[in-house]
């Protein structure tokens, strides 16, 4: 790059004969540290020199400002014109430069000022305005040249965005002393210019001024020739202007860093850190109880027992200054004579210009023994609600330090209108939370909390709710215990997504329950919930996988609703396969048959149960995803619940999170199987004298297993339902058994089908009191159909190890 600087420029800004007028050039406006950083850089400066403020700020200077000699001036302002041409790697290679450097610290090296601005648009003049060779030069104009100096000191930190009170005061009181940018453009005439951010003009409101600063400045236009009478113009109308501009452009900031999410915490954070430190210097967010829970709208509006939670404090002080006093996550209610009480009951914002010694006594009372004094006294105070639709959420408490400005009437302004776009999103962000509790509750309650405890079988499940398509799903998973020790486990996917789908899967749940507990065979509970189906309405599909397991006689009974096949794991080689069942129809078509499978087992197998939306990946054949599923299974584990994790794991590598969309209900059964030798079977006849048969035999066995303790209940149950089934049953014999597991199960079946009803038998009665003795003495008892007539069965919690009292009852 072939570089051109002039020489600066060190001229008597008060020539005699020379005319000033006023004048407006974008600016670029950069400062340099005292290591010779960029420590602040406009949005002027990104767009003439091409770096964006993030990539600017901390790198040197000299790398990217283009001025020679700019950072080697002495403690004196100097100001030039600097020419590059050619492609150098910078974002512009070629720019012609003015630029005006005044040094912050005084004589002694220290940080500098950098103004600038693009000539480009001035080119045309030169020549023009004067004598032969009149040119385009960059100088300085005495303060005092400047009727309106004083109105521009007050406004440069508005003009300066993201600049300390501090930093701005300096620079201020420096370009004051030293004296305002000029544009010289003859020999007789000179434009003092303020910065111009590019603020649109109202149609009229300069309509007699020139499109650029030179054309205001040729000779032949005098004093006279300026604005049309009547039209406002000057220095305080373009810092009008631009506060105007600066504080539009920093809600349209705000506006766009917030509600990037709608999780409520982040929210909040983003809320917080958008304001501090560029309109505050200290931000405490509050918010009602009933948005802090994700709980419905607030009821009513807030008073005075009110409880409000603080979420977020964020500011500039030195760390922990404020965590100790106002801790994140104190609940606390406000008085009627605060502010923030004032702010809350009206809805709009408060403005306290100077917290008082004595307004600040006020407030600090309601922290108990804990000196809130130091942080609020004296420091300027603006109270803004957080609002939708009217109703108060919450609101924000802004400080800002003494030194710094205090907030007036056009920030109040700006406030209001932050805290209302503030308001919107973390209402969009509550509500969201709210319809999550919603969904969560609502999937919880239609699945089993725990797994209830069986003979012979133990269970561990996992449900995971769909990550794109919602949290409510059709996916679902039971284990029921049935009589005779068995288990009965189900797996089913409601076809589609959402409330709809989670009603009807919760129908289908609850008969599946009601079926299972009237022992109805495999195939027959489809068969009768696909008739349910049918009367519920044409508008789902479900699948199902229904499997009954016995663990006396070691098999599982199976029938398939156009589900997925389960796994199972045998133990005796760690082989993994899928079980070959007639797939069925789904749930809901309508006259289909299903088919029950016996499968043999042996204690220990593992049976795996799970929806198609742990296998199924968009693009991927679901076969693939079966074989995955097999393979994974078959990976010994510590746990059940190990085992299941590192299924998850393993099919949720095999794709992106993108691609699994489903439900995923997973469940998985140990089949641990009852060993012969705690049961005992016998065949009774159906004769009166058998029940006292009955009593010796379970006396006995009792013996035998050291359950003497339990003897005499359990050979009381035992001989009321012996007498039952004998006295009910049709012809044939009476089959009695016991089963030692957790607990002792008491089955006695006979030939008859009408099922036992538990009576409130009276002192007059000869007969009901058998079942009512059961139901005392025993911790459950039930009845079911079987394929010969009924079964009646109860149980009897065992004494723990080590105890020899009577049974717990």
């Amino acid at each position: 790059m072939a570089a051109e600087p002039e020489i600066p420029q060190q001229r008597d800004p008060a020539l005699p004969g020379t005319r000033t007028v006023s004048g407006r050039v974008p600016l670029a406006v950069a400062v340099a540290d005292l290591t010779g950083r960029i420590s602040h850089w406009s949005r002027g400066a990104g767009r003439l020199f091409g770096f964006r403020r993030e990539e600017a700020l901390g790198r040197a200077a000299a790398e990217i400002v283009p001025v020679t000699g700019v950072l080697d001036t002495p403690g004196y302002p100097t100001a030039g014109r600097f020419r590059t041409h050619g492609e150098d790697g910078r974002p512009r290679g070629s720019s012609d430069i003015l630029w005006w450097a005044y040094p912050l610290t005084g004589p002694d090296p220290g940080g500098v000022l950098v103004l600038a601005t693009d000539a480009a648009p001035l080119r045309a003049l030169e020549g023009t305005a004067g004598a032969p060779g009149d040119t385009i030069g960059a100088g300085f104009a005495r303060h005092t040249d400047f009727a309106h100096a004083e109105e521009l000191a007050r406004g440069l930190p508005e003009i300066m965005p993201g600049m300390s009170p501090g930093e701005s005061g300096i620079v201020a009181a420096r370009v004051l002393a030293l004296g305002y940018p000029v544009l010289e453009l003859s020999r007789h005439a000179r434009v003092p210019v303020t910065p111009d951010w590019g603020t649109p003009r109202r149609a009229g409101r300069r309509t007699g001024r020139p499109a650029h600063p030179g054309a205001a400045a040729a000779p032949e236009a005098g004093p006279e020739a300026g604005p049309q009478a009547g039209t406002p113009s000057g220095p305080e109308t373009d810092l009008e202007y631009a506060a105007v501009r600066e504080r539009l452009e920093f809600l349209n900031e705000v506006s766009s860093r917030i509600g990037s999410s709608l999780d409520l915490g982040r929210t909040i954070e983003e809320v917080s850190k958008a304001v501090v430190p560029r309109f505050t210097d200290v931000a405490g967010t509050y918010l009602r109880e009933q948005v802090v829970a994700g709980e419905g709208f607030p009821d009513g509006p807030p008073d005075t027992a009110t409880l409000w939670h603080r979420v977020a404090v964020e500011h500039t002080d030195e760390p922990g200054r404020w965590d100790d006093v106002v801790p994140v996550g104190e609940s606390m209610t406000f008085p009627a004579h605060t502010p923030f009480f004032q702010c809350m009951t009206s809805g709009e914002p408060v403005l306290v210009p100077r917290v008082t010694e004595e307004m600040g006594n006020a407030i600090a009372a309601q922290f108990d023994k804990r000196d809130i004094r130091p942080l609020i006294n004296h420091r300027s105070m603006l109270v803004v609600p957080l609002k939708a639709r009217q109703v108060v959420l919450g609101f924000m408490i802004l400080l800002r330090h003494r030194e710094r400005a205090e907030f007036h009437d056009m920030d109040r302004v700006t406030g209001a209108e932050l805290a209302a776009r503030a308001g919107l999103v973390l209402d969009n962000a509550r509500m969201y939370t709210h319809q999550e509790n919603v969904a969560d509750t609502l999937q919880d309650s239609m699945l089993p909390r725990s797994a209830p405890r069986t003979a012979g079988c133990d269970t561990a499940t996992r449900y995971l709710p769909g990550t794109s398509l919602g949290r409510v799903g059709g996916d679902w998973f039971d284990t029921i215990r049935l009589p005779g020790c068995r288990t009965a486990l189900v797996v089913g996917d409601v076809m589609g997504h959402g409330l709809n789908s989670a009603a009807m899967m919760g129908q289908l749940r609850t008969a599946v329950q009601t079926m299972a507990a009237l022992d109805t065979e495999p195939a027959q509970l489809l068969r009768s919930l696909d008739d349910l189906a049918q009367r519920l309405g044409d508008h789902y599909l479900a699948t199902c996988l229904y499997a009954v397991y016995d663990p006396v006689r070691g098999e599982l009974r199976i029938a398939n609703a156009g589900h997925i096949p389960p796994v199972l794991v045998r133990a005796a080689d760690g082989r993994s396969e899928l079980l070959d069942l007639p797939s069925g129809a789904p749930i809901g078509v309508g006259r289909v048959a299903f088919t029950s499978v016996t499968v043999p087992v042996s204690p220990g197998d593992r049976l795996v149960m799970c929806t198609d939306g742990l296998i199924e990946v968009r693009g991927q054949d679901i076969g693939t995803g079966l074989a995955a599923l097999c393979e994974s299974a078959a990976h010994p584990a510590a746990s059940m619940d190990d085992a299941c994790d590192s299924i998850i794991r393993t099919l949720a590598a095999a794709g992106t999170p993108g691609d699994r969309r489903d439900d995923v209900a997973l469940l998985m059964a140990r089949l641990s199987g009852i060993a012969p030798e705690d049961a005992a079977q016998w065949r009774l006849a159906a004769a009166p004298e058998e029940a006292g048969r009955a009593r010796r035999l379970v006396r006995e066995q009792l013996r035998r297993w050291g359950l003497a303790a339990v003897a005499d209940t359990a050979v009381l149950l035992v001989s009321e339902l012996v007498t039952n089934a004998v006295r009910h049953a049709r012809t044939g014999s009476v089959e009695l058994r016991l089963v030692r597991s957790d607990a002792l199960l008491c089955e006695v079946a006979d030939d008859g089908h009408d099922l036992p009803v538990l009576l409130d038998a009276r002192e007059t009665d000869e007969a009901g009191r058998g079942l009512t003795v059961v139901s005392r003495l025993a911790s459950g008892w039930g009845s079911s159909r079987t394929d010969r007539g009924k079964a009646v069965w109860c149980e009897l919690p065992l004494p723990r190890p080590g105890r020899s009292g009577a049974a717990r009852r």
